[in-house]
């Protein structure tokens, strides 16, 4: 998400909320630190997103990981969250939750759609993994599908 912020020229209009649940992901991914192993799907993910430049500009490689440019961490806020028991903490334009949902059940789905849409701007864009749906929830009429291939909605109640 950073990387396409900055390469559209909005990285400095922005603020990133990086969440989770585990502590150790979030040290990790605070520090830019990722698996070299990820390397091919990311930079998948990079073209697919429409990226513009090489994408091994920007991270270094090291051993076994590799660590991004810390550039693209100054306006990023890590912080742990959790779907099942937080609260909506701020009101967000776009929402990514890629493939988190197809671990919960139903019950605990429906809490995360409810979160979502609490926390997310009218208008606003919900992207969710590739197994995953807004169906089935209480909250699909609220949302147009943008692209449903790439599992991208937006908010429209």
């Amino acid at each position: 998400m950073a990387i396409v912020l900055q390469e559209e020229g909005l990285y400095d209009k922005a603020r990133i909320y990086a969440t989770d649940i585990d502590d150790d992901a979030l040290e990790s991914a605070q520090k830019g630190i990722f698996p070299l192993r990820n390397m091919k799907a990311y930079t998948q993910n990079y073209i697919r997103s429409g990226g513009t430049r090489d994408f091994a500009d920007y991270y270094t490689a090291q051993h076994e990981s590799v660590i991004f440019h810390s550039s693209l961490m100054k306006n990023i806020v890590f912080a742990r969250h959790n779907l099942v028991t937080d609260q909506s903490f701020n009101e967000f334009n776009v929402i990514l939750c890629r493939n988190v949902l197809i671990y919960f059940n139903r019950e605990l789905q429906h809490r995360a759609h409810q979160l979502f849409y609490e926390s997310l701007a009218k208008l606003g864009f919900l992207v969710l993994g590739d197994k995953e749906s807004i169906l089935f929830n209480p909250y699909t009429h609220c949302y147009e599908a943008m692209d449903d291939r790439e599992k991208l909605y937006r908010k429209i109640k």
